[in-house]
């Protein structure tokens, strides 16, 4: 770790009390719980969930099923997020973006916080496990637990392998829902693991770039902090790179067809390309900003273009 960063040991993080008052007849409402689960997020993931689910029921669905199957995975997602605020309400204090949540500027209690949070996972947990199914159920847990304890109390202070290994909990909902409609671990579930994995560390990067000051200024060992703006760039490569061969296995394994196939192509090579323009760039928070963009709109294609490019059976 760089000598230069100080961090609060997870310990000393969820004890912390760097809560400011809320401004004298401000209290919280329903949108300040509902902000603290990430909602973005939460939709974002929820897409994933859906197409890793209709992935593998080739389009004869079971709806009651893939309903309860994304209650209990919205459910698991906000209690991760929730808890995230809670055991982050030191450094959110720092940055521009998060001082302003409602548990920083003391609308909320770190009690009511930790209580909702647990509240979230258990219910969340208990659907799962009651209607999805035990694989469905244990991804849950896995999930949870990366984001929760490995990303959130010790790598996010401590490594710039917190994008890297926190990924592993972005690409949960997918591999959720697709056990939940399978019942199985194929090379369909690595194939959207793969997906959703691989494409987390560059989105997050690009992110980082552009806020690099920020995030440094908070504290955060992220890559750009840590190694500088270059090397981030050559480590977004190797992940862009390895998304190219995913739709091609899927057709091959006749997951989706031919449509799915092109434009997944086109969009990897076409993000591939943007991100090596960053070596010539001379405007890194700009290029940043551009690659970001195209990240979002790179899943939310991708992920449409699966569902409606599932093979029949």
């Amino acid at each position: 770790m760089d000598k230069q960063f100080s961090y609060h040991s997870p310990a000393e993080s969820a004890t912390l009390s760097s809560v400011r008052p809320s401004p004298p007849g401000e209290s919280a409402t329903w949108k300040d719980f509902v902000a603290l689960t990430k909602p973005g997020i939460l939709r974002s993931n929820l897409i994933a969930a859906f197409a890793g689910f209709w992935l593998a029921s080739h389009w004869d669905l079971q709806y009651g099923k893939l309903i309860l199957t994304l209650i209990g995975t919205v459910l698991v997602m906000a209690s991760s997020c929730v808890f995230n605020n809670y055991f982050d309400r030191d450094l959110d204090t720092k940055m521009a973006r998060t001082k302003n949540r409602a548990l920083p500027v003391g609308k909320l209690s770190p009690k009511t916080v930790l209580w909702y949070a647990v509240a979230l996972g258990i219910i969340g947990l208990a659907v799962l496990f009651a209607f999805s199914g035990p694989l469905a159920g244990v991804f849950g847990v896995v999930g949870m637990f990366v984001y929760v304890v490995v990303y959130t109390l010790w790598l996010k202070r401590t490594s710039t392998w917190s994008t890297s290994v926190g990924a592993i909990s972005g690409a949960m909902p997918p591999l959720i829902g697709y056990v939940a409609a399978s019942g199985n671990i194929d090379m369909g579930a690595w194939l959207i693991f793969a997906l959703l994995f691989l494409w987390q560390p560059p989105h997050f990067w690009a992110l980082g770039i552009r806020r690099v000051e920020e995030y440094r200024a908070a504290g955060f060992p992220l890559l750009p902090v840590v190694k500088g703006i270059p090397r981030t760039k050559i480590q977004m490569i190797p992940y862009i790179v390895l998304l190219i061969p995913i739709p091609v296995l899927m057709y091959l394994y006749d997951y989706t067809g031919i449509w799915f196939l092109i434009i997944g192509e086109i969009l990897s090579v076409a993000w591939l390309f943007m991100a090596l323009k960053g070596f010539r760039s001379t405007d890194d928070e700009g290029w940043a900003k551009k690659v970001f963009l195209f990240s979002v709109n790179y899943l939310t294609i991708a992920l449409i273009v699966m569902i409606l490019d599932t093979v029949w059976l």
